[in-house]
C-alpha cells in the first residue's frame, strides 16, 4: 500500500486516518450549515468547525452534485472559484486544501490560486485532468465515475466501480473513491450496502482510499434515521471504515467523525512486518475477491484467487454415515476434516475452492448434507 504525500500530509497504511471536512459555496448543496457566500463567514466556519475540531483536509465545493440540479460549465465554476479561493486567502489554521471539481481548467485554477489537492467526482472523465494534477504534482481523490463530466459517480452496479476507477488510469498521487451515495435513478441502498460490504476489495489497488458516508441514505435506513438523527449511524459506518481499509473520511461533523476513525484504527490489526530489506504484509483479505483484486493488480492469473482464502466452519447434527463420507471426501477435496471428541461436532478447514469441490464430489441420495453444504462458503 503505497503513502500519498498530500501537502506534506501523509495518507496511508502507516499514518493516522485523516478526516476531511467539507465546505460548500454553492446554494443548492443540500447541507445547508456548510453552505457559504460570504468569503469571511467561510473562513471562520473553515477554522472554528473544521479545522480547530481536526479536520486534516478541507474539500471545498463549487456546486452540488445532486442529479436533481443542473451540471454547472467550467465557466460557471470558475464564477464560483474566486468565493472559495478567497476563503483560502483568509483562513487562520493550517489544512491541505480540497477543490471538488470535474474539470481540469478549474482544477489548474485552483492550485494556481493556493489549493493543495484534486477531488474529482467524475474520477478522471475529463482525460486533462490526470495530467494537471501530476504537471502540479498534487494528490487527487478520484471517485468511481461513468466517463461523462455530466453523470458524476453514476455507477450503476458495483461490479463497474473497478472500470470506472480504472478510466483514465492513475497518477502516483491518486486516492480511490468507490463513490457511496444516490448518484443515480439506477443506484439502489442495497449498492451501496453492497460496496461497504466490499471495501476491503479496494484496498487491491494499493492505493489509499476516501469514503464519503456521512449520513448517507444506505446508513439512515438501516437505522429509520432522518439526515439530522444519522449521526450515530455515520460514526458506526466510519469506526468500521477505517477498519476496513479506509484512510480518508469525508465529513460533515469533524470532531465526531474524528474520534470514530480513531477507534477504528486502534483495533485495526497490524500488518506489515519488516527485517532488513525485507517487507512482509499481511494483505487485508477475507474472500476470494479481495485475492482477485490483489492477483489482477499484480498483472497476474486471479484463478488462485479460488484457494487463497482459508475459511472454518462447524457442523453440528452430522449423522455418522454423513460423518464417513465427508471424511473420505473432504481429502480429495483438499478440505481439512476435524471431529471433536463427543463426535457431535466437527469442522471443516479449507478455502473457497476447497469448498466447492467437496459440494460437487458429495453425493448425498436424500438431500440433507447437500442441502447443507450449499451453504459453505465458496466465494
Amino acid at each position: 500500500m503505497r503513502t500519498v504525500n498530500a501537502a506534506g500530509l501523509a495518507i496511508g497504511d502507516d499514518a493516522p486516518p485523516r478526516i476531511m471536512g467539507v465546505l460548500n459555496v454553492s446554494k443548492e448543496s443540500p447541507y445547508k450549515p456548510s453552505v457559504f457566500n460570504d468569503s469571511a463567514e467561510a473562513a471562520e466556519y473553515v477554522d472554528t468547525e473544521l479545522i480547530d475540531q481536526g479536520a486534516d483536509i478541507v474539500d471545498i465545493g463549487l456546486e452540488s452534485a445532486n442529479k436533481k440540479f443542473e451540471v454547472l460549465s467550467a465557466e460557471d465554476e470558475l464564477d464560483r472559484l474566486e468565493t472559495a479561493l478567497a476563503v483560502v486567502e483568509s483562513v487562520s489554521g493550517d489544512a491541505v486544501f480540497s477543490i471538488e471539481t470535474r474539470y481540469h481548467e478549474v482544477a489548474e485554477a485552483a492550485i494556481e490560486g493556493g489549493f493543495d489537492m484534486v477531488n474529482d467526482i467524475c474520477g478522471f472523465a475529463d482525460p486533462e485532468m490526470p495530467r494537471v494534477c501530476e504537471e502540479y504534482d498534487v494528490a487527487v481523490a478520484k471517485m468511481a465515475s461513468p466517463p461523462d463530466l455530466e453523470r458524476p459517480g453514476a455507477v450503476e452496479r458495483v461490479d463497474d466501480i473497478y472500470d470506472a476507477l480504472e478510466l483514465n488510469g492513475f497518477t502516483d498521487k491518486t486516492i480511490v473513491d468507490p463513490a457511496f451515495g444516490g448518484w443515480s435513478e439506477e443506484k439502489t441502498l442495497e449498492d451501496d450496502r453492497e460496496t461497504f460490504h466490499r471495501l476491503r476489495e479496494f484496498r487491491g489497488y494499493g492505493r489509499p482510499i476516501l469514503v464519503s458516508i456521512n449520513r448517507k441514505n444506505f446508513l439512515r435506513d438501516v437505522a429509520g434515521r432522518s439526515t439530522e438523527e444519522a449521526l450515530s449511524v455515520s460514526l458506526a459506518a466510519t469506526a468500521m471504515a477505517v477498519e476496513r481499509g479506509a484512510h480518508v473520511v469525508r465529513t460533515h461533523d469533524v470532531a465526531e467523525t474524528r474520534d470514530a476513525a480513531l477507534i477504528g484504527r486502534e483495533f485495526t490489526r497490524e500488518r506489515v512486518r519488516e527485517t532488513g530489506d525485507i517487507a512482509i504484509e499481511e494483505l487485508d483479505v477475507t474472500t476470494a475477491g479481495d485475492a482477485a483484486r490483489h492477483l489482477d493488480r499484480l498483472g497476474a492469473d486471479t484463478e488462485p484467487a479460488a484457494e487463497s482464502v482459508v475459511r472454518t466452519v462447524e457442523l453440528t447434527g452430522v449423522s455418522d454415515e454423513e460423518r464417513a463420507t465427508l471424511d473420505t471426501v473432504a481429502r480429495e477435496a483438499g478440505v481439512t476434516f476435524v471431529v471433536g471428541s463427543d463426535r457431535d461436532r466437527l469442522l471443516l478447514l479449507g478455502t473457497p475452492g476447497g469448498f466447492a469441490r467437496l459440494r460437487a464430489a458429495v453425493d448425498d441420495p436424500d438431500g440433507t448434507l447437500d442441502a447443507a453444504l450449499e451453504r459453505l462458503p465458496t466465494a
